[in-house]
């Protein structure tokens, strides 16, 4: 997968489309990343007995990787994600730009 913890993305559609956030964690079998403050839904909890009681929790849930753009710390523009190899190293480029990621 192109896009890994820790990058900055921008979501491109859905009810988010134009918010970016830091990528928190990254579903490889969903092919989903979960971006905190991003795709947010509400969850009603019952009450646990008297020490817990019932609310409504908001939680983030994951989007699809489809949906959302790398944004190049050089240039600051969502972009997709290219491939360079550097000594057998294994580098990701920015289309856009051409510098390393």
């Amino acid at each position: 997968m192109k896009i890994k913890k820790g990058d900055l993305v921008r979501v491109m559609t859905g009810k988010d489309g134009g918010k970016e956030g830091k990528v928190e964690r990254v579903y490889l079998v969903d092919r989903r990343v979960l971006i905190p403050g991003i795709n947010q839904y509400k969850k009603h909890q019952k009450p646990q007995g008297e020490k817990r009681p019932g609310e409504i929790v908001t939680i983030s849930r994951p989007i699809l990787v489809a949906n959302v753009a790398l944004i190049c710390p050089k240039c600051k523009q969502p972009t997709r994600v290219g491939y360079r190899y550097l000594e057998s190293k294994k580098m990701r480029v920015c289309r856009k730009c051409g510098e390393d990621i």
